[in-house]
């Protein structure tokens, strides 16, 4: 079959909230023809499919549905082209997508691309659970998408795995179901912040290490401290949590990813370090909240507007790292100084709770800043640091390392 080519100015590959918000501002700041493209039937993404509500401000919350709507509009309005129902399947050179959809093949070049094309959920077969093949092992986001747009029964008796948004997600979605949930299981030491009207007993420091069951599951096997094992009989088993970057074509385009988070490398501006290619929204780090995802859109399109003008740089290469019980930092690269990081700060994120932490940088063994966290540190709540607290980093010397202090200073900026 014949391959199609045509040239864009720039082209956003994925269709949730990061890509639509992108997709916007490109558009609307005078990007030429822009175009987004997405595998789905129609644009929105994830959100889309979720009745919840949890979307949007935090006082007066939206379902998906609703809170997709403006954004949908907005790209519309600005005069971005949405093309539904086109899979990206290859990249053979930065600013190239070759594409499959009802009417052929496409090999599209773009001045900009934007890469949002999201996360996906690891399911059993990733997290290595033995047993048997029983119906009613389901992640997160089927269990939300089969209860939200099928009104699919989610069964009598849950277990939960895993911790998070979405853990708090499933298990509303079942109490709203009239599901009982017999337990949230973490392997976190601590127990997650739950709303205390949901009251779910809670296994920390355990894992569900087998499935049992024929046609349908009868139950799964929890292992905890000291390796003792209690059976939980159940007919549904949520797995939440372990987000994973959609990033294959970052990685077929030759985009650097990071070790920690394991998306695109990108810079303050969420430029990769392919000149012209950007990346924004869950794709980064495999999880996060939809407005997060849509202000990380508008800010990957105005470096691109920058980078359309003939006025971008280069992404920058200055590494920064998490030092554990930090798990990773996004962005993490730095470019030249006077570049503030989307929504103004630098996020954080760790892999157990810390009471009364100070965060700390360092570069070659010298000292760059403290910054004491106003709050404890969990799992589940992230940390930000503000502004360019970073500044005085060498743009020649090695990587930036940050770390949890054990004692807080007086000195230093962060809010929680």
């Amino acid at each position: 079959m014949s391959r199609r080519e045509r040239a864009v100015d720039a082209l956003v590959v994925g269709a949730g909230p990061a890509g639509l918000a992108a997709a916007a501002e490109l558009a609307a700041g005078g990007a030429g023809q822009v175009e987004v493209l997405d595998h789905a039937p129609g644009p929105g993404g994830l959100p889309v499919q979720l009745t919840h509500r949890g979307f949007g401000p935090r006082r007066s919350p939206l379902r998906g549905p609703a809170y997709v709507r403006p954004l949908v509009r907005a790209a519309l309005e600005a005069g971005a082209a949405l093309r539904p129902r086109v899979l990206a399947t290859g990249s053979p050179a930065p600013g190239t997508v070759d594409v499959t959809h009802p009417g052929g093949l496409e090999r599209i070049t773009a001045r900009a691309v934007v890469l949002a094309t999201g996360g996906r959920e690891r399911p059993r077969g990733a997290r290595l659970i033995p047993g048997t093949r029983p119906e009613g092992v389901l992640t997160a986001g089927e269990l939300l998408r089969g209860a939200g747009l099928h009104h699919r029964p989610a069964g009598r008796r849950a277990v939960v795995a895993g911790t998070g948004p979405g853990a708090l997600a499933a298990v509303r979605a079942l109490r709203e179901a009239g599901t009982d949930v017999v337990a949230l299981v973490t392997g976190r030491p601590e127990a997650p912040l739950l709303p205390p009207r949901l009251r779910v007993p809670v296994l920390t420091s355990a894992a569900v290490a087998e499935v049992t069951g024929a046609d349908g599951l009868s139950g799964v096997l929890v292992t905890g401290p000291g390796a003792a094992v209690r059976r939980l009989d159940c007919d549904t088993l949520v797995l939440t949590g372990e987000g994973v970057p959609e990033c294959e074509l970052a990685r077929l385009a030759g985009a650097a990813l990071d070790p920690a988070t394991r998306g695109p490398a990108v810079d303050t501006a969420l430029r990769t370090a392919l000149a012209g290619v950007f990346a924004a929204g869950d794709v980064l780090r495999g999880g996060g909240d939809a407005p997060g995802a849509a202000a990380e859109g508008r800010h990957a399109a105005r470096a691109a507007l920058r980078h359309l003008a003939g006025g971008g740089r280069p992404a920058g290469l200055l590494r920064l790292e998490a030092v554990a019980p930090l798990e990773w930092i996004t962005p993490g690269l730095l470019p030249v100084p006077g570049e503030p990081p989307p929504r103004g700060r630098f996020t954080l994120s760790v892999s157990r709770r810390v009471e009364r932490p100070v965060l700390l940088a360092e570069q070659d063994g010298r000292p760059l800043g403290r910054w004491p966290v106003p709050h404890t540190a969990r799992p589940d709540r992230p940390l930000h640091l503000y502004g360019e607290p970073f500044a005085a980093a060498d743009p020649l010397g090695g990587p930036v390392r940050v770390r949890i202090g054990r004692t807080p200073s007086p000195a230093g900026l962060s809010r929680g």
